[in-house]
């Protein structure tokens, strides 16, 4: 039997990733990635986002994702004992992000806006509102209108760069744009990606002509063709063949988003299973075999790229306030675990909400952090240290609570999941054990996609579970188990942090200082 060879290609919103796998001997061949900060400093950006001073606005120009692409594969084609095997490439892409190409798939608008733009935030309310709410918006597409989905992004566009929207043929998601390249023209989506548009209906898998219409009926020809997310969409272009040494019959994967990706990355495979992710933004996610629909909107219903449904919870701050603490104070990773020895878990009552840079879930562009609880005394490197890092968690786990599960085992992924004080702290306020799963979620997530639906297209009936099972692989060390002694003091500290965000709010909640000294009062006792 020959190689088996298939690549998964991640492109996020820092860096790029490729990992090839072999099905046949069970192996990880190959891994590599470029960081555009650093690898493409012509494009000027920080974090892979143009810097910018407007408030809340997020954009790349799409063709640095080439740039880096290409970057990657040159790299690659000395590795012609490789690169000739591939069978099948598939792409994760960060999720929302807006790419308008003409017909000859050129920039109609040489920026896209990102998943964290939150600058469409009047797009959406005008939308809900012209809907007639936010009950008709999720009866219509199963989610509320969010600032970082696709649908506010067109009609900001429609409204305030028309040129750029009439002079569009299609508008694209990120991996669909990555797609069209590899393919050497294909304009399509898939479901899995589709539904964090804010225009298709995950339930009815069918665009939204309401809300198509309510931005101009010219859009609707400007939408492509929704496609299978379980099968490919082509073969891999002659002209990349010929510069690269790829085989003529490489296929194309359709490809999905990375929180689809990231599911079959960390084994999240069959209903019942959570993974988190840990990276700039933070998300919980869950498959499920019946669409979940939260009257609140706050969960979020999408297609998952293997025919079920991904339930799943988005918070825009996650690693950003924790790395900005670090730097701000010139610390490392290792300073920072000495700093939390010095507090008691719970930190005596001491909050901070870390809505730094707005918040997705709870929905509020324009949030700002809250400090809760902090004398003068208190506001050192320490009690800071401990809030930030038990303010983030709380953040995430506050969402969590609506969400359709009640796991035993919560895997986790990206860069704070390598840190055991993170992995501990979640452990300890989910209350739940908790384990990393190694390497590079998304990436090898769209390689073993890439396989699955190479080997049902070549006539072998085989699962998706069959392909992954010996390509997940957990990190042991960071392993970790809820500690009973802190319960009591999570417990309290998940009330307060409720109590303290739906205040803020204007939501009903009961009083955060009378809970605040009964907490002081109990870890006294």
């Amino acid at each position: 039997m020959k190689d088996k060879v298939f690549a998964g290609i991640d492109v996020s919103t820092q860096s790029i990733k490729i990992v090839l796998i072999d099905i046949k001997s069970k192996s990880f061949l190959y891994d590599d990635s470029i960081s555009y900060d650093n690898d493409l400093p012509g494009y000027d950006t920080k974090n892979g986002v143009i810097q910018n001073n407007s408030t809340g606005i997020s954009e790349s120009n799409p063709a640095m994702w080439i740039d880096g692409l290409k970057i990657l594969f040159q790299k690659l084609k000395s590795k012609k004992d490789l690169i000739s095997k591939i069978k099948a490439i598939s792409v994760s892409g960060q999720q929302h992000g807006l790419v308008a190409l003409d017909k000859s798939g050129n920039l109609t608008k040489p920026t896209a806006k990102l998943w964290n733009d939150h600058s469409t935030q009047e797009e959406c309310d005008i939308l809900t509102k012209e809907l007639g709410g936010l009950v008709k918006m999720i009866s219509e597409i199963g989610n509320s209108q969010r600032a970082g989905y696709t649908a506010s992004k067109i009609f900001h566009m429609f409204r305030n760069e028309r040129s750029y929207f009439d002079n569009t043929y299609k508008f694209l998601l990120v991996h669909n744009y990555i797609n069209w390249y590899l393919t050497g023209g294909k304009f399509l989506m898939e479901p899995g990606d589709a539904s964090g548009t804010g225009l298709w209906d995950p339930i009815t898998q069918s665009w939204s002509k309401k809300i198509i219409n309510l931005i101009t009926k010219d859009l609707f020809d400007k939408l492509p063709e929704v496609k299978s997310s379980k099968s490919s969409i082509g073969t891999i272009s002659k002209e990349l063949v010929e510069e690269y040494g790829f085989s003529p019959e490489c296929k194309i994967d359709a490809g999905s988003g990375d929180n689809m990706y990231s599911a079959i990355g960390t084994g999240n495979i069959d209903p019942g299973t959570i993974t988190l992710s840990l990276g700039t933004s933070g998300t919980a996610f869950t498959i499920v075999e019946e669409p979940f629909v939260d009257p609140l909107g706050e969960i979020a219903c999408f297609c998952d790229s293997m025919g079920n449904y991904l339930s799943l919870l988005c918070i825009s701050n996650m690693a950003g306030g924790y790395n900005s603490f670090l730097k701000i104070n010139n610390l490392t990773h290792s300073d920072f675990e000495k700093l939390l020895d010095l507090t008691e878990p719970g930190n005596e009552g001491k909050i901070i909400i870390p809505w730094f840079e707005g918040e997705r879930t709870p929905d509020i562009a324009d949030a700002s952090p809250i400090y809760f609880g902090f004398d003068l005394n208190e506001l050192n490197n320490k009690s800071v240290a401990r809030g930030v890092i038990e303010g983030h968690v709380l953040n995430l786990y506050q969402g969590f609570k609506r969400m359709p599960i009640q796991p035993k085992l919560i895997y986790l992924t990206g860069g704070l999941s390598k840190s055991k004080v993170w992995c501990q702290t979640i452990a300890n306020i989910f209350n739940c054990e908790t384990i990393p799963v190694l390497g590079e979620g998304a990436a090898n997530g769209a390689a073993l996609h890439a396989a699955w639906v190479w080997e049902k297209e070549s006539g072998n009936s085989i699962s998706i579970k069959e392909v992954s099972n010996h390509f997940i692989c957990f990190d042991e060390k960071n392993h970790c188990y809820p500690q009973r002694k802190f319960k009591k003091n999570y417990d309290n500290l998940k009330n307060l942090y409720e109590a303290v965000s739906n205040r803020f709010r204007g939501l009903e909640a009961k009083d955060p200082f009378k809970l605040r000294k009964k907490l002081k009062k109990k870890l006294k006792e």
